[in-house]
């Protein structure tokens, strides 16, 4: 085993309803931003304990079993560049905004250095990006989830990415996303005031917790009405994680396509939740001019709602 100087750790117990998982899928589950075959490598390594035991990868968990895992903490590794395909919105010398697809995570992590949105941008910037985030993270100021297409802001200096982490915290900046969700909305217009945290019966999941959760705010509008589905805009006044897809399954309207928050069937086979990131508007960094972008929806998107429509 690593020195444990260069780890940090992750521990839970294992709750009703969780039980019965292998361990490295539940673990998986619970720290998406690592990869299986990492996970599975420290498994082996008994950076795992289970109960203070090592146990397999295949070790199938039961209701209070106390997981310890030590993650090594990421090295000062060089993050390649890869020439991989950039939708580019907006760029100027110190920000650049894209829109990301669908499948693609935002910045490398233990085990997943490559095909991230950060070394498609490293390819194109070169050397010009803030390093505020760190060496896994170059330009990243806010993210969005793999399977949530649409428009993100990267910096390319420290100091522009210091203005966009002040607009983003004061909740100024303005982010209006595209939905698919279960059900028809009767009101035409809506807010979901709620605050989000961790599940405490889930640790995967975020869910709305009154007790330690933080408050979120997002304000929702019927843009279509199908015979099962609405098509909604959601706009964020807060930028909780997975804020959209929490606030709306805690109206019984989660969206479609959503693995995570959603138990209802679907029959379109869709890659995760139909989520678009569509607009983003803020002050430039640098000249204070409000800009607004808008990333076209995906053409899966397009092609669900023409379905939706002729039903």
């Amino acid at each position: 085993m690593m020195d444990k100087n260069l780890m940090e750790q992750f521990t839970y117990q294992i709750g009703l309803g969780e039980d019965e998982q292998r361990l490295d899928k539940w673990i998986s589950a619970a720290l998406p931003d690592l990869s299986r075959s990492y996970i599975q490598k420290c498994i082996k390594e008994q950076n795992v304990l289970v109960n203070q035991k090592p146990q397999k990868a295949s070790y199938r968990l039961k209701v209070d079993d106390e997981i310890v895992f030590d993650i090594p903490k990421a090295m000062e590794l060089a993050i390649e560049a890869e020439n991989l395909p950039l939708a580019i919105l907006y760029e100027d010398e110190d920000i650049l905004v894209v829109d990301k697809p669908k499948g693609m995570v935002v910045h490398p992590a233990p085990g997943h250095y490559s095909g991230t949105l950060v070394n498609a941008v490293m390819y194109h910037c070169k050397d010009r990006l803030s390093g505020i985030n760190g060496v896994l993270r170059p330009g990243v100021v806010h993210r969005i989830d793999r399977d949530t297409t649409g428009s993100l802001i990267l910096c390319k200096n420290d100091a522009a990415h210091r203005n966009i982490a002040k607009q983003l915290k004061e909740h100024t900046i303005t982010r209006k996303y595209r939905a698919v969700v279960h059900g028809v909305l009767e009101q035409d217009t809506g807010t979901v005031s709620a605050p989000i945290g961790r599940d405490p019966k889930e640790r995967k999941r975020m869910a709305v917790n009154e007790k330690n959760g933080k408050p979120a705010v997002t304000h929702y509008t019927v843009l279509q009405r199908f015979k099962e589905y609405t098509y909604v805009e959601c706009q964020l006044e807060t930028g909780r994680t997975h804020q959209i897809r929490v606030h709306m399954a805690s109206i019984g309207h989660p969206l479609l396509g959503d693995a995570v928050y959603c138990r209802r069937k679907e029959p379109f086979a869709l890659e995760g939740q139909t989520l678009h990131a569509m607009t983003i508007g803020f002050l430039h960094p640098v000249t204070g001019r409000y800009l607004e972008l808008t990333a076209p929806l995906p053409a899966y998107f397009e092609q669900l709602l023409h379905k939706l429509a002729i039903e």
